[in-house]
């Protein structure tokens, strides 16, 4: 048995120990970044995820001082981008920014990673409403023109979407178990390479973020009928709600967020946070992103996994209701 002498000197060096390691993780927060930092993107360029990265970039690089690199890594949903952070050090200087479809796709398909366990929630950074739009040589104005046409031509019309499992896809057939009709689904790798299509009146639908559809809004080459947010878009105010239109509690959000991997110390997230905020909060950033109709966020880490596990819950319920499958 250990002498009480040598439970104390024990005792005393286990406090030493760890005091030694809370100080080393503690200097390596406060001097957080000591390199460049890499912002994974898991989309081509161009995109809306893109969009909202390219702009904070510059504005963090002043913050942190030291540049912050945007690198596109697209592929398997994103799953690519996000294997490349969950395996990288913990130590903020690998990051991904993300949207509500990488939750999704997670939840549908094997994935090398796990989004709540895997990872640590920076911040959410944006968001945006759906829009509901057509091709403008149908016959409707209107949802409830919409929804009439649709059932008196059951699987007639044709939906896009950027691929199966998209929030696009959950969101378009979510409308159709609400209101009672068919539609026929048409998948494209991207919603960018189905505005063809969508122009042509191959396709006659989509419903996709107001960020992504404003530049043919304003073009007239589709028609808008509804937005899926809880009020009224202030690029479209003459545009009503879908809860206007009649489809009551209709409410789908594409929003973005940025991760680190798990582990990451608490002290740097905090860091990241705040720097994020200071960034959406520049004039010339929330300005671009209005004129998308994209709203800046920056919500706590907390906040974020909160919305993450919230979101999870209501496609999950969806995913169920109308039967889709992995690809």
């Amino acid at each position: 048995m250990l002498s009480k002498r040598n439970w104390i000197f024990y005792l005393a060096l286990a406090a030493g120990t760890w005091c030694l390691a809370t100080g080393h993780a503690d200097a390596q927060a406060q001097a957080y970044p000591s390199r460049p930092v890499r912002l994974l993107v898991p989309t081509v360029p161009g995109g809306g995820l893109d969009l909202v990265a390219r702009l904070m970039a510059p504005q963090l690089t002043e913050g942190l001082d030291k540049p912050v690199v945007v690198d596109n890594r697209p592929g398997a949903s994103g799953a690519i981008a996000l294997d490349i952070t969950a395996r990288a050090a913990p130590d903020g200087h690998t990051l991904v920014v993300f949207s509500v479809s990488q939750v999704i796709h997670a939840e549908l398909n094997k994935t090398p990673y796990d989004m709540f366990r895997d990872f640590a929630p920076v911040s959410q950074t944006a968001a945006a409403p759906y829009v509901l739009t057509v091709n403008p040589s149908l016959p409707m104005k209107s949802v409830k023109d919409f929804v009439a046409y649709a059932k008196a031509n059951p699987r007639k019309l044709n939906y896009a979407s950027s691929g199966v499992a998209t929030l696009q896809q959950l969101a378009t057939e979510w409308l159709a178990l609400e209101t009672g009709i068919a539609l026929v689904h048409v998948p494209y790798k991207g919603i960018g390479q189905a505005f063809p299509d969508l122009l042509s009146g191959r396709t006659q639908m989509t419903m996709s973020s107001l960020s992504a559809m404003s530049a043919l809004i304003r073009s007239k080459g589709v028609r808008p009928l509804a937005v899926t947010s809880a009020k009224r878009a202030t690029m479209l105010p003459d545009v009503p709600t879908m809860t206007e239109a009649g489809v009551p509690g209709f409410v789908v959000t594409q929003w973005h967020g940025m991760l680190a991997p798990a582990g990451t110390p608490p002290r740097v997230l905090e860091r990241l946070h705040r720097e994020i905020v200071k960034a959406l909060r520049q004039p010339d950033v929330a300005a671009r992103l209005a004129a998308d109709g994209t709203d800046a966020v920056g919500s706590a880490p907390r906040e974020l996994a909160a919305h993450m596990k919230s979101e999870r819950d209501v496609w999950v319920r969806v995913i169920k209701r109308a039967g889709i499958q992995a690809n």
